[in-house]
């Protein structure tokens, strides 16, 4: 049986190699999971030991198929969670991450099943992040993200990183949720990314442009408009 610890990990990997392609580097994980070098390279060898990851020195990892598998399952806990917490309990989108990451590791299958009929068996959760199936299939990923856009371009939000509550919570009162198409108005220099919204403009630090992932205007992918409202 996997500890939690080791759950979080093989997450983490998945999603930085969904980001940035394999392998992912032990500074990566560090700098995602806040932890240091050591105790990250000491816990790759453990994962390796198991089979859920390959290692290639200098480089870093790539998940096995069967490390895939359980990151899909984890994350599919997850996003379920979130999902619920905020239709069902009255969460904000802001304080469901927390709360899923506590919860994902220690619940029944059984109980995720409930979970997801009683949502419908929903395709998105309040972030716009895609839900693995019950498959457990690996989700791809034709999002780009908000920095890497042009002025005049006008694209939808596709999802936004859970990660951060001051920033969902920015987001929600802006408006930038999944589902808003936007448009870019100005890019200056110095990093601040100007994008409209409905009716009035927003100014994005680069890093939170960074983080919003968008896909062109008419794209059927896209979480419905107002999941991530607070």
């Amino acid at each position: 049986m996997l500890s939690d610890v080791m759950e979080d990990y093989l997450k983490a990997i998945y999603t930085l190699q969904t980001e940035h392609g394999p392998p992912v580097s032990t500074s990566a994980i560090a700098e995602h999971l806040d932890k240091t070098a050591p105790t990250v390279t000491s816990m790759l060898g453990k994962l390796e030991e198991r089979g859920l990851v390959d290692r290639e020195k200098y480089k870093g990892v790539e998940l096995t198929d069967e490390g895939q598998t359980v990151a899909l399952e984890v994350l599919r806990h997850h996003r379920l969670l979130e999902a619920y917490l905020t239709e069902h309990l009255d969460y904000s989108w802001s304080e469901v991450h927390d709360e899923a990451d506590a919860l994902e590791h220690h619940i029944s299958e059984a109980f995720e099943q409930r979970v997801a009929e009683a949502l419908g068996n929903p395709e998105f959760d309040p972030h716009g992040d895609p839900i693995p199936n019950v498959d457990l299939d690996p989700v791809e990923d034709q999002t780009t993200r908000l920095s890497e856009h042009d002025e005049g371009d006008r694209v939808v939000v596709a999802r936004v990183s859970d990660r951060d509550e001051d920033e969902l919570e920015y987001l929600a009162e802006a408006g930038l949720v999944p589902g808003v198409e936007v448009e870019i108005v100005d890019i200056a220099p110095f990093g601040m990314v100007t994008v409209r919204v409905d009716d009035h403009e927003q100014s994005l630090p680069e890093s939170v442009a960074r983080s919003i992932r968008v896909e062109p205007v008419g794209e059927p992918e896209s979480a419905p408009a107002g999941v991530g409202g607070a």
